[in-house]
């Protein structure tokens, strides 16, 4: 197999699937995980200490409710968020989902000019009456947007998707109409490969992925997830992940994690390439490749599996059991995502242990307590991983052998200065979003 197949390049069989890479490598950070879909920045080196009165360029807030994270093209950064209206509390259902104190929810994408902060376009996308319930430790603009050259692609999962002309502002298209029951909200972010815009929706109901044609929100091709799942209980049908486009023998494969399996379509029709069942449920974490494995997690029953890249699924589609070159199953993360670098796989769990493997073996070389809980994925930059907590604060630790604690450092107070939103990384900045607030992080 091929290693990652970074978004911004890919062999000859992929090129037509990807878009051409931004004018300065490294000042641009496109969509979650960034513009290599792996949390990593190569060639920015940002400062690894700050406050609220040192090394921040700017600080803005944020209205509304959004988890998304912040993506960077050009002059701009945009976010996603959401304003709720409500009306009394919520009490759950006997036998079913919990009520919904949320009588109506609004949808904006901000837009901020990347050197000074200030506010370009505050756009009211849509609102939606007496929407399906969300888990107020979620929001209901938790997928990261994704932008290109003269597009932003805002999602909100079954609430809706629309294309933004980022030059005017104006909404170039909408789509309403792709439903699921996400049961505790949104989460899983859309990606852009050449022609079509990838979505997912696992709910509660429904599971299946679509591709978009970008310039116009018409459907191209819509895939039904068709999992035997173990338990009747919806619950156990919801993941939260995102698309990431991957190359093996030659061939594309968009692998999408589940509830339960991990399957690879084919981008361009949707076909199914192959499934890999490994149980588990509500699984947010982007698939990585390389050193010829597959690096996935499955979500709530806290498996890591490195699987061959060259295994060849059954007559039946299946990956085989012998596929699978290593397991872990101790701090492994269920919502933050993964980074490989050097041949060391680095995680962080919800549960703030950090841990450090040998990506070829999954032998643990460290692993060590941070502080707090985590959402948010750790970025790699200039060898160093940055690790934001729902506290608000980033632990900046090396990506080595050894585990060292670089820097500490914290932004806000009080019960808005967590991160749920992963970094976003561009020219030497770091962007960083709290539950109420964007800095902009640098040498100043």
């Amino acid at each position: 197999m091929d290693t990652r197949l970074p978004v911004w390049s890919a062999p000859a069989l992929v090129a037509a699937l990807v878009l051409s890479a931004p004018a300065r490598a490294g000042d641009a950070w496109p969509g979650f995980r960034g513009p290599t879909a792996d949390g990593r920045a190569d060639d920015p080196a940002p400062v690894t200490t700050w406050s609220e009165k040192d090394n921040v360029l700017w600080k803005v807030p944020v209205h509304g409710k959004g988890w998304s994270s912040p993506v960077v093209l050009g002059n701009q950064v945009w976010v996603t968020t959401a304003d709720e209206t409500l009306a009394g509390t919520a009490a759950p259902k006997k036998g079913g989902p919990p009520s919904n104190a949320v009588t109506e929810v609004a949808f904006f994408a901000l837009c901020f000019d990347r050197e000074t902060g200030k506010l370009v376009y505050d756009i009211k996308l849509g609102t939606e009456q007496n929407p399906a319930y969300c888990h107020p430790f979620n929001s209901y603009a938790t997928p990261t947007p994704f932008v290109e050259a003269g597009r932003l692609y805002a999602h909100f999962g079954s609430h809706g998707t629309w294309c933004v002309d980022t030059a005017t502002g104006k909404v170039l298209w909408e789509r309403r109409d792709l439903k699921c029951d996400h049961f505790r909200g949104p989460g899983s972010s859309p990606a852009v490969y050449g022609d079509l815009l990838y979505l997912i929706f696992d709910g509660f109901d429904l599971q299946y992925v679509a591709a978009l044609d970008k310039t116009s929100g018409k459907t191209v091709w819509k895939t039904d997830r068709n999992i035997k799942y173990t338990n009747d209980n919806g619950d156990y049908k919801k993941a939260y992940a995102t698309p990431v486009l991957l190359g093996a023998g030659g061939r594309a494969q968009l692998v999408c994690p589940s509830a339960e399996c991990t399957m690879a379509y084919d981008p361009k029709t949707g076909a199914e390439l192959w499934r890999l069942t490994h149980g588990g449920m509500n699984g947010a974490a982007r698939a990585l490749a390389g050193h010829g494995l597959l690096y996935l997690t499955s979500g709530h029953t806290g498996k890591l599996l490195a699987v061959k890249a060259d295994a060849k699924p059954d007559a039946g589609g299946q990956i085989p059991k012998d596929a699978v070159a290593w397991t872990a199953a101790k701090n492994v993360s269920t919502r933050p995502s993964m980074v490989l670098h050097n041949g060391l796989l680095f995680m962080v769990s919800d549960q703030a242990i950090a841990s450090c493997l040998d990506a070829a073996t999954g032998k643990v070389l460290w692993s060590e307590r941070l502080d707090g809980e985590f959402s948010a994925s750790p970025v790699l930059v200039n060898g160093n991983l940055y690790c934001c907590n729902q506290a608000g604060k980033t632990f900046v630790v090396a990506a080595a052998k050894e585990f060292n604690v670089v820097a500490e450092n914290r932004l806000g107070e009080g019960k808005d200065a967590g991160f749920m939103a992963s970094p976003a990384v561009a020219g030497n900045v770091l962007y960083l979003r709290t539950k109420s607030h964007l800095y902009a992080v640098g040498k100043r």
